[in-house]
């Protein structure tokens, strides 16, 4: 029995999205239909607003563009059951007004599932427990915000902004922004900042953008050769509000990847560390899981509380009762 044509032109829809160039005889193969049937379905995702463009050459054929509107989408199960597991995730995001949007256009989703991806989403909705995050006072981002970033950085155009620091000083600032960075559960612009000559990293939601944005500039190569390296150096440490320096005895590769810090090579059996953190009292958990020696360079802060830590360690153990 022949297929119906609107099971074919979902199908020929489902071929053009694989995001590639599909000559008529292509189509009209994989459909088994002829490739005039193939232009006239072509011409029907036309008018239901699908901008599939004509690719010229040789032999011709059909690509699928983008458009000025937001036609439907084709998704296959694993891709419908990853949208709707992302869209769940958003609902508690931290971008601000997106958990309605989000909320809306997962309701839409949910309500077009198979029975058989339903149960899967249904699964993993029960085994996996979200935790809420607990954002700063104000920390979440404005959507236009990334948004009107986002189309500097393309464009090439310095940002101009007023920046309210972690000690609440307003500096207005013009910067070259390069990349935007999700970190943890804030979001951060990586930039060149003129008036200080150097690379800066920037949380978002601290920046009350200007308009027009200035003059175009050429991009820069990235800081330290990556930006995710330049931020382990640059956020591992100075972005944090505490902020301790460790000597450690032990060699520094022996650290690599067991601490969140800054590790630097003191000899062969003795390294550096400088760590960043929201508390001491972080700190101090953090060092003692290491299991090894260590002195406290700075702050004297550290110590104090590295003494109240040990008194009460030491208090547990004399009460146990074997």
């Amino acid at each position: 029995m022949s297929e119906s044509p609107p099971a074919r032109l979902l199908r020929l829809l489902s071929l053009l999205q694989t995001h590639r160039d599909w000559t008529g005889t292509e189509l009209a193969h994989r459909l088994d239909v002829s490739t005039r049937t193939i232009r006239r379905d072509v011409d029907r995702l036309r008018e239901l607003g699908y901008p599939v463009h004509a690719v010229m050459g040789p032999v011709g054929g059909y690509r699928l563009g983008a458009g000025t509107t937001l036609p439907p989408l084709l998704l296959d199960d694993d891709e419908a059951v990853a949208v709707t597991l992302g869209l769940q995730t958003n609902v508690t995001g931290n971008i601000a007004g997106i958990e309605e949007t989000s909320l809306r256009a997962l309701t839409k989703v949910e309500q077009v599932l198979p029975t058989r991806l339903r149960h899967r989403v249904d699964a993993l909705r029960v085994a996996v427990v979200a935790m809420p995050a607990r954002y700063d006072q104000g920390s979440a981002v404005d959507p236009d915000s990334l948004t009107a970033i986002s189309a500097a950085i393309r464009a090439a155009e310095v940002l101009r902004f007023d920046y309210r620091s972690h000690t609440d000083q307003d500096t207005r600032r013009a910067v070259e922004p390069h990349r935007i960075v999700h970190w943890g559960h804030r979001w951060y612009l990586v930039g060149w900042d003129r008036d200080r000559d150097d690379w800066r990293t920037f949380r978002i939601d601290r920046m009350a953008l200007r308009t027009p944005n200035g003059g175009r500039f050429t991009h820069r190569p990235s800081p330290d050769g990556d930006v995710a390296a330049y931020l382990r150096r640059a956020m591992g440490f100075t972005m944090w509000p505490y902020r301790s320096v460790l000597r450690v005895h032990t060699p520094a590769e022996d650290l690599a990847g067991r601490v969140e810090g800054i590790v630097t090579p003191i000899d062969d059996h003795t390294c550096r560390l400088e760590m960043g953190s929201d508390s001491y009292p972080l700190v101090v958990l953090a060092v003692g899981m290491l299991d090894v020696e260590f002195e406290v360079e700075s702050p004297p802060e550290l110590v104090t509380h590295l003494r109240t830590f040990a008194d009460r360690f030491d208090r547990a153990a004399r009460r146990w009762r074997t």
